[in-house]
């Protein structure tokens, strides 16, 4: 499989998210004691995706300074002080990662983000995700779809799932049985793009990506869509950060695809 640097835009405010987006941008609230920016990370480098770009915005400071001090923070290690020249001996294997931060600009909306770091694209095809969805998606699976359906732009499509249960009942009103949170029919933007650089071609630095290059994309019959029939899960609101927690915590997190 050709490699492909991948994408994750990291400049929304996350307002719906208050509660913890008040004090750091979204993609560096914590899921299980790591930045979510960091589960989708592992899921990429899962399929030896480890070359990304991160468009800055919103408390962008904050995401560089994660990854400036990321082995201090994420490591043991050792620190003579005093007169002597410090010396620090990290404990464990730190990710084989490169990751560009790109400041792309607070209010900026997500075409114009992916266009201000056009430069930085030096591969084909790439891939572009959100900074706050995980999934267990087979990107491998959806990077060959791409490149077999010959396509502008290939979008991952996934079942939404209802926030509430479903009473199955007869016509005569009598309760068969109750399914909790089904999947609803159709199927959604799940978040996980993979664009070949024509792209760029569709974008400018004020669009939304989600509009009208996706719009004219499907006029010009360049986007496929990729169905993805397993997990996923956007962290929009703060009990979406409550029940991911719960799940890592519980160990049952679909999404934690790659091994320790």
């Amino acid at each position: 499989m050709e490699s492909c640097k991948v994408v994750i835009l990291c400049g929304g405010l996350g307002t719906r998210l208050r509660e913890q987006t008040e004090f750091m941008p979204k993609p560096l609230v914590a899921v299980g004691g790591r930045p979510i920016l960091w589960h989708i990370m592992k899921i990429y480098a899962h399929f030896n995706y480890n070359s990304f770009i991160c468009c800055l915005g919103y408390k962008g400071e904050m995401i560089r300074q994660y990854f400036l001090n990321y082995a201090y923070m994420n490591q043991d290690f050792t620190i003579t002080l005093g007169k002597q020249n410090k010396k620090v001996v990290f404990d464990g294997e730190i990710e084989d990662w490169s990751v560009s931060l790109c400041d792309t600009g607070v209010d900026t909306m997500t075409g114009g983000r992916i266009k201000r770091i056009e430069k930085y694209v030096d591969t084909e095809n790439f891939l572009v995700t959100y900074g706050d969805g995980v999934a267990d998606v087979n990107l491998e699976g959806l990077v060959r779809f791409h490149i077999q359906k010959g396509k502008i732009a290939t979008i991952c499509g996934i079942h939404p799932v209802s926030r509430f249960g479903i009473i199955e009942r007869t016509p005569e009103g009598i309760v068969e049985r109750f399914r909790e949170k089904p999947n609803l029919d159709g199927i959604i933007n799940g978040g996980f793009f993979v664009f070949n650089k024509k792209i760029f071609d569709y974008l400018d630095e004020y669009c939304i990506l989600e509009k009208e290059p996706m719009e004219q994309l499907a006029r010009d019959k360049e986007l496929s869509v990729y169905e993805h029939n397993g997990f996923w899960f956007c962290m929009d609101t703060y009990r979406d950060f409550l029940e991911l927690n719960a799940m890592w915590n519980d160990n049952k997190a679909p999404w934690k695809i790659w091994n320790e």
